[in-house]
């Protein structure tokens, strides 16, 4: 685990190294973030105010329960689009980075714009796989949620590269799957597992946010300072939320660094080859 440790933080490190060059990335998981939020509200308060999800799960008719999972499926779909169309504006102006060019935020709008039908297309599939796995999960309390877990593991892995394939090759989502696990089949061999943990490393750094939250509240309750409460709360909150940006763009960065490994077999300046070698370690 330890190693694991050391070699994630080389790995943001790299990825850090680029984003200083581009800070405007960060823009693309924040509005990912806030889109993401605006979807969750437009399909929970209609199904709340309306009383469905109560009604599916007190009557448990067929029909109440139908509604349910393809309003919870339309639910997947509108989420990973926003999710890949960020992601793709950020892929494509990492790799045009790597590339030596000078992107901006609107060179990455341009780019995930150009890629709509694909990134719906992505959209589907990604959406189906996450239902999929949600009916297993649901089957039993244990072994279902085992099982879909395996699988969900083995499913990320798998479509590591697809969006930037799709980004840089111009393929469907299908093509672009299949391109994924070729590359990371020719590049790393089969059997393969991840050798990073960019959430175990975010995890330890979200400690102090937490630990801001809850100080702050037990804080101002033993103070009796609301002030005081409400500033550290507040404090928790933003080192949190910048945490977490920060999280994803460094994530998607490192995902083009590989890419383009896998792809062309050059590292990325700031990004030593030792590293993208072993970015995948075989079972």
């Amino acid at each position: 685990m330890f190693a694991k440790i050391g070699y994630t933080w080389d790995l943001m490190k790299a990825s850090w190294d680029v984003l200083k060059k581009d800070k405007s990335l960060l823009v693309f998981p924040l509005l990912s973030g806030l889109s993401c939020l605006i979807v969750m509200a437009s399909f929970a308060l209609p199904l709340w105010l309306s009383g469905t999800v109560q009604a599916s799960r007190q009557n448990g008719a067929l029909h109440l329960q139908a509604i349910h999972y393809i309003v919870l499926f339309a639910f997947y779909f509108c989420n990973y689009f926003v999710i890949t169309f960020f992601n793709v504006a950020m892929i494509a102006c990492a790799l045009e980075r790597m590339a030596g060019g000078e992107p901006t935020i609107a060179f990455g709008f341009g780019a995930a714009a150009s890629k709509l039908p694909a990134i719906a297309g992505w959209s589907l599939v990604s959406a189906t796989v996450g239902m999929i796995l949600r009916l297993i999960a649901e089957r039993s309390d244990f072994i279902g949620s085992l099982v879909a877990g395996l699988l969900g593991g083995a499913w990320t892995l798998v479509s590591y590269l697809a969006v930037p394939v799709m980004v840089a090759e111009g393929l469907g989502p299908i093509a672009a799957l299949q391109e994924s696990g070729r590359l990371l089949k020719k590049t790393w061999g089969e059997q393969l597992i991840s050798s990073f943990g960019f959430g175990l490393i975010f995890g330890l750094l979200a400690i102090p946010g937490f630990a801001l939250l809850f100080g702050g509240i037990a804080g101002g309750v033993a103070a009796h300072s609301w002030s005081l409460a409400v500033g550290l709360v507040l404090l928790g909150i933003f080192y949190l939320l910048a945490l977490a940006l920060i999280n994803s763009a460094l994530q998607v960065i490192f995902q083009a660094a590989v890419y383009r490994y896998a792809r062309e077999g050059q590292a990325f300046a700031g990004f030593p080859v030792i590293l993208l070698q072993n970015a995948m370690a075989v079972k």
